[in-house]
């Protein structure tokens, strides 16, 4: 069965990275999604991956408690980048060649993000981790993986949650709440929905790229997802 998208852009948040501890990184997190990741670009799709940092520093958290947010922001960014490498060594370690491209130079450790060298990448067969966001405060990381996909053509945005899909309310605190096959982006907007912050999803529906919001923790999702399946809900026109 040939995959439904040719060019993927999976967003991780970086809580989906710490498991159940709490704080940092779970190497059996790391793993589990890396033998993900390697599952699907086996197959011949392209996968760039947006990751961002609330398992080491929250920005935002940290701007309520006083802090500067363009410095708290900026921290955040950093956190993104430890993310990152140590999901390049997850992967690396499944035999899949990956590049991590940085909006922040630090030349030691990663590359700068250049729009057409991350798209020759994809196109060698390398995973392209993209970290710290945009490279400007006061944007998130989910607008930062709307931006990134449409300057790499990606097909479509992958985003990884603890649940899976979106429902008509948090399923956590509200057990009564049902879950949406597909939806759109206005509705989402109008329902004040947690899929992606509002600046991603009109950024989405703009450029017309749809959004597949399912659970990461479910092995082998991300290949379902890839392959067509109705795995999660669907966020379009």
């Amino acid at each position: 069965m040939p995959p439904a998208y040719r060019r993927i852009l999976l967003k991780l948040s970086g809580e989906a990275l710490m498991g159940d501890k709490g704080f940092g990184i779970d190497a059996a997190v790391a793993t589990q999604v890396a033998t993900d990741v390697a599952e699907v670009q086996r197959q011949g799709v392209e996968v760039a991956i947006v990751i961002g940092g609330g398992n080491i520093f929250r920005g935002l958290a940290a701007s309520a408690r006083g802090m500067d947010r363009a410095t708290a922001d900026y921290m955040g960014m950093l956190a993104t980048v430890i993310n990152a490498l140590a999901l390049q060594d997850a992967i690396e370690h499944q035999g899949i060649v990956t590049r991590v491209v940085t909006a922040i130079e630090m030349r030691a450790v990663a590359e700068p993000f250049i729009r057409r060298r991350a798209i020759r990448h994809l196109e060698k067969g390398r995973v392209v981790i993209l970290a710290a966001g945009t490279g400007n405060p006061y944007f998130t990381t989910d607008t930062a993986a709307a931006l990134r996909a449409m300057e790499i053509k990606a097909d479509v945005i992958l985003k990884a949650t603890k649940v899976d899909g979106v429902y008509t309310a948090d399923p956590v605190i509200h057990p009564e709440a049902t879950r949406y096959d597909r939806i759109s982006y206005l509705q989402v907007l109008e329902r004040g929905l947690q899929v992606m912050d509002s600046t991603a999803i009109s950024l989405c529906m703009d450029n017309r790229l749809p959004i597949v919001v399912f659970n990461l923790r479910t092995p082998g999702n991300l290949r379902r997802v890839v392959l067509g399946e109705a795995v999660g809900t669907v966020v379009s026109g």
